[in-house]
Formats: structure tokens, C-alpha cells, sequence
């Protein structure tokens, strides 16, 4: 079970996961801005007045007592950028989780690393034992990242894309002297 409400920051080879905060709204506006992320998702860009809303009210967390909403932006240590998020919904030891990166950041093996951290992060900080995502049948990018992060699809459909599950890496417990 998590041992906090909050999201704890992680970090990766390359990227610093912090906590959502409206204050990265503008920025991120800009690395959200191609309307190209939405082709197979639905939407559009955000304003960044709307996604400033947005974060606020995902940062005051979910309504539901037994739900968490965690929340990371992704920044690329090599030049401080904000290049995407990630996110998980947390209920008990299982996590439904997402994860966007910018276009001028795609192809470079961000989402993966994130994700990969990002599972490894559920599991050792927040004790999830299952994962979950949803991959529209078309989008083969997010359907490696999914794989990436340890999950397959399962054959089951949900608003027109493919639950995804796996478990996140086991953490590590040493035994003995080190």
C-alpha cells in the first residue's frame, strides 16, 4: 500500500519525474502544443489557462478516499526541458497508468524510460503490485512502451482501445552483508 497521498519524485537515466505542480502549465502548454498527439486520442492542444485548471484540480486529487492521482512531469536532465508526463491512478496494489512525451522529444526512448521508471517507482514507493494501461489498436509507439513497462494486452477492450496489464519490477530486498 502507499505509504503517502502524495506523488514522491524519481528519477531515471535521463529524466527527473517531480510532482505535478500548476506552475509547470505554460511550459508544458508548449510541449503538448502539436496537435498531432491527439490524432489517435481525441482533443486537442490545451491553453494554458485550461491545463493551469487542469493540474489544479488534479493536484487536489481524486474526490474518491481509496483513489490516488499521481502525477509526474518528465525533465530531461541534459538540458532542464520539460519533454512530457506521466501518471498513474492508484487504487490498492493496482495502478492504471499513461504517459505522453512531446513530439520534438518522441523517438528518442523517453516514454519507455519513463514508463520502465515509472513501474519501478509504483512498485517500490507505493507498494503496486498490478499495472494497467489502455493503448488505442493503432498507436504501435505507445503499444512498445507498453511492453517496455512489463505489460501485454490482454484481449480485453475498453472505449475503443486494449487494456494492456503486467506487474511492475518486484523491488530489490537485500539480505545479509553489502
Amino acid at each position: 500500500m502507499p505509504t503517502t497521498r502524495e506523488p514522491q519524485p524519481f528519477a531515471t537515466a535521463r529524466l527527473d519525474a517531480l510532482p505535478l505542480a500548476p506552475a509547470y502549465a505554460q511550459e508544458m502548454a508548449a510541449v503538448l502544443a502539436d496537435p498531432a498527439l491527439y490524432g489517435l486520442t481525441g482533443g486537442g492542444p490545451p491553453e494554458p489557462a485550461a491545463l493551469r485548471a487542469r493540474y489544479e484540480r488534479q493536484c487536489a486529487g481524486s474526490p474518491d478516499p481509496g483513489e490516488l492521482w499521481w502525477n509526474w512531469v518528465l525533465r530531461v536532465r541534459a538540458d532542464g526541458n520539460l519533454a512530457g508526463y506521466v501518471q498513474a491512478t492508484v487504487r490498492g496494489r493496482r495502478a492504471e497508468i499513461a504517459w505522453v512525451v512531446g513530439t520534438p522529444w518522441q523517438g528518442r526512448g523517453y516514454a519507455s524510460e519513463a514508463a520502465r521508471g515509472l513501474a519501478a517507482h509504483l512498485a517500490s514507493a507505493g507498494g503496486v503490485r498490478a499495472l494497467v494501461a489502455h493503448i488505442h489498436p493503432e498507436h504501435a509507439a505507445s503499444a512498445a512502451v507498453a511492453e517496455a513497462a512489463g505489460l501485454r494486452p490482454t484481449g480485453e477492450w475498453e472505449d475503443g482501445e486494449q487494456r494492456w496489464a503486467g506487474s511492475p519490477p518486484q523491488p530489490v530486498v537485500r539480505q545479509g552483508r553489502y
